[in-house]
């Protein structure tokens, strides 16, 4: 994985003249295409003044976690703990809302907009123990940079 190549697209995909709904969709794309492991791409945000996540742009399998309660899941103890979650095997996790049999990992970053969380990037993969520093600090990096369009 060449981050500093994934940051550039990444960059240039987010100061593109786009909507922001279709720089959300590019993003979900792009990572989904370039990173072999990341089978599932997709953004979580928080409904309205509801206690609970709902799904946005996304890449991968249909879903049917469209709402996820705050505390429920990997996406929902990330809305309510506010720090990156990243979980090697998935069938470890008492709290986990299976999205499919195929998923072994799982890795959700915060996003945040003046200082509150406003959402999630989260991906899952059919790989277990699949996610490294480099992919947190990918997604870290791309939560930072959307935070200023968001």
């Amino acid at each position: 994985m060449n981050i500093d190549i994934l940051q550039q697209q990444i960059d240039k995909i987010i100061s593109s003249n786009s909507t922001r709904d279709e720089k959300l969709q590019a993003i979900c794309d792009y990572l989904e295409k370039e990173i072999s492991y990341y089978d599932w791409v997709g953004f979580y945000f928080k409904n309205g003044d509801k206690n609970e996540l709902k799904l946005a742009q996304y890449t991968g399998e249909e879903t049917e976690h469209t709402i996820i309660p705050f505390g429920k899941g990997i996406c929902g103890q990330v809305a309510l703990s506010n720090e990156n979650f990243v979980v090697q095997d998935v069938s470890a996790q008492e709290n986990y809302i299976s999205c499919g049999w195929k998923v072994k990992s799982e890795i959700v970053i915060p996003i945040f907009v003046a200082g509150e969380n406003i959402g999630q990037i989260d991906i899952d993969s059919h790989t277990a123990n699949t996610f490294s520093a480099k992919d947190e600090a990918l997604l870290e990096y791309i939560c930072k940079k959307l935070s200023n369009i968001l």
